[in-house]
């Protein structure tokens, strides 16, 4: 920026510097004419008083020549005594007086402004001609070093203002840079400095400790994640190892068969784990939600669920046909069939499921009459490998992971998963933005 600052200035007074010489210039060769044309018309005057000399004088430089009516050379200054006339051009006869500029004029050198002036005499007319050199490009050497001092005074201010000032604003972001640098994963709890002022580089540094606050939590999330992924896991590998080590220990009294099971039970609890696993994995990416989109009969879907098997507790569906919703039916139905495995698992005589469309809104509750949820524990279920105490005893070979995964699924799809209150039990609303007019079977 200091680089592109001085160039503009060095352009800037370039520019003023060339009309300054311009404008001088017009001043200095308006000037210079009219010192020439006030020597020609003293030399004018001498003639009209028969006082002209055979040597004229110089005045500031010029040369003055005198022709008489036959065109000889009558008087001259001291440069062009005995030479021929230094130009041909005369006034016409409307006129007493003509300029030009010669290159060089004859018996001079250089490029001289010539002035013509016609005297009326009685042998005829005479000529005075006055020469003076013309005003150079540059006016002076003087000026042009003026100038020059001048220009690199201002591009040198220009520069070190521009560094000043880009290096006082740019500080923040440098000390925000540096914050930034030395954040860690083990360390993420620190947050770069907010500058005092309301700008925008205070409101990047806010932006950017929300984005690390985010972070913080997202690396929280998942420290708590892997280690109770770490202890689910263990879990049916450390049984499934104690059982095998244990029949190893006397193998000719072992009943292998009844070991053979209780290792694939282990295996197959390891099993859904990591099955759950790689469905949150897939619904945190969100790779294929929209290329599976279509519309769906959120009644029809769960009515095909329903359908498919008793379950250990009756099931009574309270369906309106026509609720459709736009998702993957393939997922919503996975959403369905963890809210009725966790239903069964807490009913005591039946569940309860009810599809309706309501404002632009199509819901799904599933509610059964079991003991219910307190209200400081309904996000805590949603929690991913979190079990509460009940849940434990009911079903010990749950995942933890049935409830958070149908959540995840409901926001990828545009809605929300929630615990409502009901007079018994546990009451799960699903909310999902209504299409209306499409029916998919």
């Amino acid at each position: 920026m200091t680089f592109g600052a001085a160039v503009i200035a060095t352009l800037v007074c370039a520019g003023v510097s060339a009309l300054a010489l311009l404008s001088v210039r017009g001043q200095a060769t308006d000037y210079e004419h009219e010192q020439t044309v006030a020597d020609a018309l003293h030399v004018v005057h001498l003639i009209k008083r028969d006082r002209l000399p055979s040597r004229l004088d110089e005045h500031d430089s010029s040369a003055l020549q005198v022709l008489d009516a036959r065109g000889a050379v009558v008087a001259a200054t001291r440069s062009l005594a005995g030479r021929a006339p230094m130009a041909t051009f005369r006034p016409d006869e409307q006129s007493v007086q003509t300029s030009r500029v010669l290159c060089p004029p004859a018996g001079l050198s250089g490029c001289m402004d010539v002035v013509s002036f016609r005297v009326y005499q009685s042998d005829g007319d005479w000529t005075v001609y006055a020469a003076d050199a013309t005003v150079p490009w540059y006016v002076s050497p003087h000026l042009c070093a003026f100038l020059l001092l001048v220009s690199a005074m201002a591009v040198a201010v220009t520069a070190a203002h521009t560094w000043r000032t880009v290096g006082r604003t740019l500080a923040p972001v440098d000390a925000i840079r540096a914050e930034l640098a030395e954040i860690t994963a083990t360390d993420s709890g620190r947050r770069v400095p907010v500058p005092p002022i309301r700008d925008e580089l205070r409101q990047l540094a806010v932006t950017v400790n929300a984005t690390l606050d985010r972070l913080d939590s997202a690396l929280e999330r998942q420290r708590r994640f892997t280690s109770d992924a770490s202890h689910d896991l263990r879990s049916p590998i450390t049984a499934a190892r104690v059982c095998i080590e244990e029949a190893l220990m006397c193998p000719g009294e072992a009943d292998w068969p009844a070991v053979a099971a209780s290792t694939l039970t282990c295996l197959d609890r390891l099993q859904a784990i990591v099955d759950d696993l790689l469905e949150l994995a897939r619904l945190d990416a969100d790779a294929d939600a929209a290329a599976h989109a279509a519309p769906v009969d959120l009644s029809a879907l769960v009515g095909a669920e329903l359908d498919r098997g008793p379950r250990r507790h009756p099931v009574h569906p309270h369906l309106t046909p026509g609720t459709t919703v736009r998702g993957d039916r393939l997922r919503l139905a996975r959403l369905l069939t963890n809210l009725l495995d966790n239903a069964e698992r807490h009913a005591e005589s039946r569940i309860d499921v009810t599809v309706r469309g309501l404002d632009g809104t199509a819901v799904l509750e599933v509610l059964d009459d079991g003991a219910g949820i307190a209200p400081e524990h309904r996000e805590l279920v949603f929690q991913r490998f979190a079990r509460l105490k009940d849940a434990r005893e009911r079903d010990a070979g749950g995942t933890g992971l049935g409830l958070p995964i149908a959540r995840q699924i409901a926001r990828s799809h545009g809605g929300t998963l929630t615990i409502e209150d009901s007079r018994r039990g546990a009451r799960f609303v699903l909310r999902l933005p209504l299409v209306q007019g499409r029916v998919s079977r």
